[in-house]
């Protein structure tokens, strides 16, 4: 089987305008997997969205101030017993054109046999070394808009780890596999919570660039409040890597991320300062 390529018409959500970084507007990483994830279950019915794999962040996509569609090709490539599928755009100029990749992710082709425990501790720990009220933190550390600003109250910080409360806005689900994998803002949201931890170790605003795996064990819905816990693995200038776990306060799993990548990124800029 050869790769194919289709052509796909991304809508432009009113909420993206508040995902802007240093003035530019760019489709949320948690947005560009929803994009995929309902592409490959149009075109391989027996494959398990609910287990991401190898997914990868390669560059932003920016949208215009005033874009309502953006034309962009989706691309699934076989890979064994996974598929995979790359979000792309292709610039034209003149007769020249150049294809630009943005973000990938594979998929298995059957029912996966990852079973990670679905129920937690939701306790925790005492006497964190730090804690950041949201308002601040999104003013001075992830600079994001209103529908974007997940996490809740304050962000609790420990040596290796931090723990949040995150919210899911109450916005309507875009595509019918949300059905499944739920609402895109809590994982967002665990994001920033890791970009937090991870800027108290290194100068600059860490952005996501890929993700090992990630599996959701039930779908977070819109409206939905739940807890975060990030645990670094590693922390060093050329690159963040976190564990992440989104959960409810009896302890039920909701999703499981192993291997958040984060680093410092052309879109990114010096940060103005840590706690």
């Amino acid at each position: 089987m050869s790769n194919e390529r289709l052509p796909v018409t991304l809508s432009v959500q009113p909420w993206f305008q508040d995902h802007s970084f240093t003035g530019t507007i760019v489709l949320p990483a948690v947005e560009s997997l929803l994009l995929l994830v309902a592409q490959v279950a149009k075109a391989f019915p027996g494959a398990d969205i609910s287990v991401m794999e190898d997914m990868r962040f390669a560059k932003f996509l920016e949208i215009p101030p005033e874009a309502t569609e953006l034309d962009v090709l989706v691309e699934f490539s076989p890979d064994g017993d996974r598929v995979g599928a790359q979000l792309l755009t292709r610039k034209t100029c003149g007769k020249m054109s150049r294809i630009k990749e943005h973000s990938q992710v594979f998929f298995p082709l059957t029912k996966s046999e990852e079973h990670p425990p679905s129920r937690i501790d939701p306790t925790q720990p005492a006497n964190p070394l730090l804690e950041i009220p949201v308002e601040q933190l999104y003013r001075e550390l992830v600079p994001f808009g209103r529908q974007y600003q997940t996490l809740q109250d304050t962000l609790f910080l420990h040596e290796d780890s931090a723990w949040a409360v995150v919210k899911a806005p109450a916005l309507p689900f875009i595509y019918t596999v949300q059905e499944q994998l739920g609402s895109p803002f809590p994982l967002d949201g665990a994001m920033h919570a890791a970009s937090v931890l991870g800027q108290q170790k290194v100068d600059f605003t860490p952005l996501p660039v890929g993700i090992d795996q990630r599996i959701i064990l039930r779908p977070t819905q819109p409206d939905g409040e739940y807890l975060t816990k990030v645990s670094a693995v590693v922390l060093s200038e050329k690159e963040l890597v976190f564990d992440l776990l989104i959960f409810d306060g009896k302890g039920l799993v909701y999703e499981v991320v192993k291997g958040l990548r984060m680093r410092d990124t052309v879109i990114s800029s010096k940060s103005k300062g840590r706690f």
